[in-house]
């Protein structure tokens, strides 16, 4: 199923979507904190990062911070999978999720079709991943893994 959003999503005044400036890992980090996720260590991330096959992050033309991230590694063939999918705290945190899912599943759409999604996400996103038509796991199962 191909996913384009027919909700009129509009970021706050000087906030803006950017995919071509590589975010500082530190900064992911200090985003994941604020959301109550998982951090890692700077090297890992900061390469993780660069090999996705893409990201969004939200930022201010103001203030030089992240207000939200996602990145995006696939197969480009059966699977797409969202990672450190975060937005800042606050009453624009829905909005900013919103948002990301949006541009992120657009590009998906365009540039990986037919590719099953997945996302790694905290509870704070449940909101916005349901309204961007992701149905949550009903026996809250976090990790899958299989031995070789």
């Amino acid at each position: 199923m191909q996913y384009f959003s027919k909700k009129k999503l509009v970021l706050p005044e000087g906030y803006f979507v950017n995919s071509s400036q590589i975010p500082l890992a530190k900064e992911v980090n200090k985003l994941l904190a604020n959301c109550g996720c998982e951090t890692f260590p700077i090297k890992p991330l900061s390469e993780a990062i660069k090999k996705s096959n893409f990201f969004f992050t939200i930022q201010n033309q103001l203030r030089n911070k992240l207000y939200g991230f996602v990145r995006v590694t696939s197969d480009r063939g059966l699977n797409a999978n969202l990672w450190n999918l975060c937005a800042a705290k606050g009453s624009n945190q829905q909005l900013f999720y919103s948002i990301l899912l949006k541009v992120t599943l657009e590009k998906i759409n365009i540039e990986m079709p037919g590719c099953s999604i997945s996302v790694q996400a905290p509870e704070s996103s449940f909101k916005s991943l349901e309204e961007s038509g992701f149905i949550l796991d009903p026996n809250g199962i976090r990790v899958m893994g299989y031995n070789l």
